[in-house]
């Protein structure tokens, strides 16, 4: 079964735990054997920059010393063989540069969505 992860939320309880949850998810359950293609669109749509690690962050006397690192998280996904792909239009609208893109993301444009949904047999939205 084909399922598509439709990110659209950005550093999802990153503040909390070292991974992005749907970025963890998607790694632990493509590594078990499920077949996923994820689509980052909205905010989220800043995954597909290149990006090295959050700075540490802290609230009061409270420090997560491990911060979530979404570049290496992206890039674990693409060496797994996962595809990924940015909704170029969102790029657009946050002023993001497709050239800024890692390598090995795909562009795809919103008028090729429907294509892409009927592509897979399920779509979960984050």
């Amino acid at each position: 079964m084909k399922v598509l992860q439709v990110i659209e939320q950005a550093f999802r309880a990153t503040g909390e735990e070292q991974d992005d949850t749907i970025l963890w998810l998607s790694r632990s359950m493509q590594a078990a054997g499920a077949d996923f293609r994820i689509l980052l669109s909205g905010n989220a749509v800043s995954y597909a920059l290149v990006q090295k690690g959050a700075p540490a962050l802290g609230f009061g006397a409270w420090r997560q010393d491990h911060p979530a690192n979404v570049g290496a998280d992206v890039g674990e996904l693409l060496a797994s063989g996962v595809r990924i792909d940015v909704v170029t239009e969102d790029l657009a609208e946050r002023g993001l540069d497709k050239k800024q893109c890692r390598d090995g993301i795909q562009r795809i444009a919103r008028g090729e969505l429907a294509e892409l949904y009927n592509s897979v047999d399920q779509v979960w939205q984050w």
